[in-house]
């Protein structure tokens, strides 16, 4: 069974959660900081509690004096100073008495030149709820209770599993009393059985690294190691996770390597001195964001990404990490025009260090926890993306299909009547579906900026508009490639996506929302139970066209296969045309069971179909011995399974 794309050998570093103030700052600690392959600095660095106060290490090689300021002295004077360690490391050490679990604090920075200020510390556990800017002193201990799931989740987790991943907003899911933002706590039982319900195995979380501007979405992470304040303590959201993996449900988590916001308070010109990011605007200012590039060549600053990867895995038994922004990391260039970047050495337009520090992610991800995913937001064309890094790829497990995601959305926003005329877009995917391991994505960045709702980019009436969502739902399930949906697609939400608000819950009482919900569920607990639409996802040969041709219909059939058993046959109409005595070649003689028709009452459908099957013919079609003449439903998609008993 294969995991990921990346190298696997046994971890031999593995930190459960725990309750001490961490561990000594040793030479080995200190040559692989400098070296930028140290991966859990978040064991050592920072503000680490043990018996009678706290010990505080920051990296700061800039600064002239180092200090912290905290509750526990009321933020008077000008609190307690670190001590340089001299060794030219850049870091400074100290222990302060009296410091107690809860209370905030911040480093008060002195550069070499200017006047001094505050900052939030790199590598705090949790801070104070925005928009307050201060971190504070926590523990991580947590007794968790999801031993069956960490046994499990390799085969989980695997390229070859079933993988149908709902992508969640916590803040706007929904909505404590009063329209408050619900607690980690508030959320956890509520959405583990929602998404258990539906059929879904896994969510993937925008950002919960903490945020000050909620407005980001977590997109414009300062607490690289601090879950948000805004729903509750790290506990609350180790719980959050606990319940979802008891529910059987896997956790993702969105993760920002690539830019950082300019809050004074946080990461930027940390000690006076461009410190994490790249002095220079045109590597070190992301003109699209206005936020902040991170210095991949600088050793300390890959220490300080890698140990953030690995953190959310060791502490919050994260099952994968999916990787924002990959391509805005790669290209030197990226959203900037002539004369406003600066190519690499060799006069590149790649983005060297970063590649490099992709690969390390990759490589120490998956050595040391080779039973998560790591998966790659990456738009471009960029080759190898999920192949391992010693053949030159970066080592990722998966990567989202931008491709599919535009092309789809564009075909099905014309009128039916017009499809025929970019039946290409169906069919090109297919023709690079396994260059890499893909996950299609209908992600929040479709519903959001004026685009609209999934629903609402349907053509048609009311009715035309709901079959086509379910049939493009039916299509996107059985073409090949793990699943994401934004929460309220499952449902056909009308309006766009807001984060300030719930998602539109009432609308489930109406019957055709209600129809499109269940249709995500029975297409799932088909995803689960099929190995024709999981097992070779990334596999040539879990995929075999019918007819991709019949452009004036606009139609198109296919296989899926899994490595034993019957296969799937797919077909899918997308005119409002009933076709019947539509005739489809077929593998086998036989009967095949219409196992899933989009068109069922159930789901909101007119009610066309094949009464539960069709028996084969030996009628020569598509360069096949036997057929099936079936009755097309107007709008959907129909799955069938091949019977041999």
């Amino acid at each position: 069974m294969s995991l990921h794309a990346g190298t696997m050998s046994p971890s031999n570093a593995s930190v459960a959660s725990r309750a001490d103030g961490g561990s000594p700052l040793g030479e080995q600690d200190l040559y692989l900081f400098r070296e930028g392959s140290h991966v859990r600095l978040h064991d050592v660095m920072g503000c680490r509690l043990h018996e009678g106060g706290a010990t505080f290490r920051v990296w700061a090689p800039n600064a002239r004096s180092v200090a912290v300021i905290g509750e526990w002295s009321g933020w008077a004077g000008h609190g307690q100073p670190l001590a340089s360690r001299g060794d030219g490391s850049g870091l400074w050490e100290g222990t302060v008495p009296g410091v107690a679990r809860g209370q905030a604090y911040k480093y008060r920075i002195e550069p070499r030149e200017g006047p001094g200020y505050d900052k939030a510390d790199p590598f705090a556990l949790f801070a104070e709820p925005p928009p307050a800017t201060a971190s504070r002193a926590w523990t991580l201990d947590y007794a968790w209770e999801d031993a069956e799931w960490m046994a499990t989740r390799a085969r989980r987790n695997a390229l070859d599993a079933p993988m149908s991943i709902y992508e969640v907003h916590l803040g706007s899911w929904r909505r404590g009393e009063g329209g408050r933002l619900p607690t980690y706590r508030e959320i956890a039982e509520p959405l583990a059985r929602y998404v258990r319900d539906h059929g879904f195995t896994h969510v993937e979380l925008l950002p919960v690294m903490e945020h000050p501007f909620y407005g980001s979405w977590g997109y414009q992470s300062t607490g690289y190691f601090a879950p948000t304040a805004r729903y509750g303590t790290p506990q609350d959201f180790m719980h959050l996770v606990d319940v979802l993996h008891r529910h059987g449900v896997g956790v993702i988590l969105d993760w920002v390597p690539s830019h950082f916001p300019d809050d004074p308070h946080g990461l930027a010109a940390f000690d006076g001195t461009h410190l994490y990011e790249h002095a220079d605007p045109r590597q070190g200012f992301h003109p699209e964001w206005k936020s902040l590039i991170f210095n991949y060549e600088r050793h300390e600053v890959r220490a300080f990404l890698l140990s953030s990867a690995l953190f959310w895995l060791d502490r919050y038994h994260a099952d994968g990490l999916r990787v924002d922004a990959v391509a805005s990391m790669l290209y030197l260039d990226y959203g900037r025009g002539p004369g406003e970047w600066v190519p690499n050495a060799k006069g590149g337009r790649e983005n060297l260090g970063a590649i490099r520090f992709l690969q390390q992610l990759s490589e120490a991800v998956y050595r040391d926890h080779p039973d998560v995913q790591l998966i790659a937001e990456e738009s471009t064309a960029w080759p190898m993306v999920s192949r391992p890094v010693y053949l030159g790829g970066l080592g990722f497990g998966m990567k989202w299909n931008m491709g599919w995601m535009h092309d789809t959305l564009d075909y099905m926003r014309h009128e039916p009547i017009h499809r025929k005329y970019h039946h290409d877009r169906l069919t090109f995917s297919i023709w690079y579906a396994f260059a890499e391991n893909f996950v299609l994505p209908l992600s929040h960045d479709e519903v959001v900026h004026g685009k609209g709702s999934l629903i609402g980019r349907m053509p048609g009436d009311t009715w035309q508009q709901f079959a086509n969502l379910r049939a493009m739902f039916g299509y996107m399930w059985a073409h090949p490639g793990k699943k994401l949906l934004f929460m309220g697609g499952e449902f056909g939400q009308r309006r766009e996506w807001a984060h300030e608000e719930a998602l539109e819950w009432f609308v489930l009482q109406h019957a055709e929302h209600a129809g499109v919900a269940r249709w995500i569920g029975d297409l799932n607990a088909l995803l689960r139970s099929e190995p024709a639409l999981h097992e070779l996802d990334f596999d040539r040969g879990g995929f075999e066209w019918i007819d991709p041709h019949d452009t004036d219909a606009s139609v198109i059939s296919f296989l899926r296969r899994g490595r034993h058993g019957a296969p799937l046959l797919v077909v899918c109409n997308f005119t409002p045309v009933p076709r019947h005595n539509y005739v489809v070649g077929v593998p086998a003689p036989g009967y095949w069971r219409e196992v899933l028709n989009s068109d069922a009452p159930i789901y909101g459908g007119s009610g066309v179909g094949n009464f539960g099957g069709v028996e084969s013919a030996p009628v020569a079609a598509q360069g096949r011995y036997h057929s099936l003449a079936l009755t097309l439903p107007p709008l959907a998609t129909v799955l069938f399974r091949h019977e041999t008993g």
